[in-house]
């Protein structure tokens, strides 16, 4: 058993050793609740220097001074018990477990999300998430507990502080593993919830004047605590996207905190005001999340019709076109037929010319064509000087359509000061159900270009 392996065992037991001792002994005792107590935290901490991957050092030292700021505030209340300290010793504990939260908010994503992609949308979603969670849990929780610390403004800022901390330490385990469901994030999230479990007793009891130092609930912050490092010192998985938060959860916590901005607006002081900080950024939130989704949502369209778009011509592209081809097929019932247009001396001219030149012909020919087709007709560009056509009708309806189209090319193009020339033979055959379409059109029109008919029919050759 290495370092590592060591410390992972060390830790719990030493735990459990405090657990049963506290047990046997009630009262409070020097070695047991000062000693022991805060040996079990350090050797937490030294779980986060050697069982930890070295992956990221900075989330890894702030693992790390967190939990060393919160042993400090720990051996400075412990200690407090059993000497005679100066008076402001607890308030310098205090700003001790203060401290501890923005370092563990800094360690939180570096350690457990260390090797996962994950984006704007999914921070977004996973803070509307912890916020909308922290508000329900300001509203109802703090509300019957705070009250009664009035008496004392130090005491007040700090139990507001260390509940609103441990409820965002709390949504964000939850929303974490929402959307990573794993045994390292479920863990994670169970010793975060026994940690905050463990700060709401204290506050309860602290505030009933009930609370004193020695009680077998103190052992809920080192189990929280034993459970954290542990979870994060779990070998990470390999590197993949983060998933998206369950939208129903977002819309979920949305709701509340409408609810709950309504309710305030409507009974005015029923809940604390500083519940309007996380309810207000839940739906701003929500609202920047829903532009974003907007856009996505316009920018995926746009790539897709893209994807299926010609760049030269703005005609669709062979994939539409054969995507459009398979579902016609389908349908042999419907009369309709495949054209395919092959220009004539089109690559002398592009040669003779130039790439623009060629570029512009092809242009003009695509609106040729496209003025000439049937409305319900779909016209293609299919690569090079080749168009593709799929057009309704019977058969001597559609042959027709493939005369008028080439009749559209016997007139020159002006292009520059240039006339151009080009001609196009044109493959039909009619749809008859059949997987063979395409090449059945290609032989035709080749029979075309071959023969110089401009327009050659399958059937033609029967």
């Amino acid at each position: 058993m290495g370092s590592s392996g060591l410390l992972r065992f060390l830790t719990p037991l030493l735990l459990v050793l405090h657990f049963v001792l506290r047990i046997i002994n009630p009262n409070t005792n020097l070695v047991v609740d000062l000693f022991l107590y805060n040996l079990v935290a350090l050797t937490a901490i030294s779980i986060t220097f050697f069982a930890i991957e070295n992956r990221d050092g900075g989330g890894r030292y702030a693992l790390s001074f967190a939990l060393l700021l919160w042993s400090a505030g720990s051996i400075l209340t412990s200690a407090t018990e059993f000497y005679s300290l100066p008076t402001y010793i607890p308030v310098v504990a205090n700003i001790f477990y203060v401290l501890f939260y923005p370092c563990l908010f800094i360690a939180i994503p570096r350690l457990l999300l260390q090797k996962i992609r994950f984006g704007l949308v999914e921070i977004l979603d996973s803070a509307i998430l912890c916020l909308g969670l922290s508000s329900v849990g300001a509203a109802f929780l703090l509300e019957p507990v705070l009250p009664r610390f009035e008496a004392n403004i130090s005491n007040t800022f700090f139990a507001i502080f260390f509940a609103i901390a441990d409820l965002t330490l709390l949504t964000i385990s939850i929303s974490i593993f929402a959307s990573r469901i794993s045994l390292k994030s479920g863990l994670f999230t169970v010793g975060i919830g026994i940690f905050a479990l463990s700060d709401f007793l204290f506050l309860w009891l602290s505030a009933n004047s009930n609370y004193s130092l020695g009680l077998i609930s103190d052992d809920g912050w080192l189990l929280g605590i034993t459970l954290i490092t542990l979870a994060i010192s779990m070998r990470s998985q390999k590197m993949r996207t983060l998933e998206s938060v369950n939208p129903l959860y977002i819309a979920l916590s949305v709701m509340m905190s409408a609810t709950l901005l309504a309710i305030n607006s409507l009974r005015p002081g029923y809940f604390p005001d500083f519940i309007l900080i996380p309810t207000i950024s839940t739906l701003l939130l929500a609202f920047l999340r829903m532009t974003i989704a907007l856009r996505q949502a316009r920018s995926i369209g746009d790539e897709r019709t893209l994807a299926r778009t010609d760049d030269l011509t703005g005609l669709p592209n062979r994939r539409h076109f054969i995507a459009e081809l398979q579902l016609i097929s389908k349908t042999s019932e419907v009369e309709s037929a495949l054209l395919l247009l092959d220009l004539d001396g089109f690559k002398p001219i592009n040669d003779k010319f130039g790439h623009e030149v060629g570029d512009e012909l092809l242009k003009q020919v695509s609106q040729r064509f496209s003025r000439a087709l049937p409305a319900n007709s779909l016209l293609a560009r299919l690569g090079g000087d080749e168009f593709g056509a799929i057009i309704r009708g019977d058969r001597q309806f559609t042959i027709e359509v493939a005369q008028a189209l080439r009749a559209t090319l016997s007139y020159p193009f002006l292009i520059g000061n240039e006339e151009i020339r080009v001609g196009v033979s044109v493959g039909h055959v009619s749809n008859d159900g059949a997987h063979d379409l395409m090449r059945r059109a290609d032989n035709a029109m080749y029979q075309a270009k071959n023969e110089s008919l401009g327009v050659w029919s399958e059937q033609a050759l029967q």
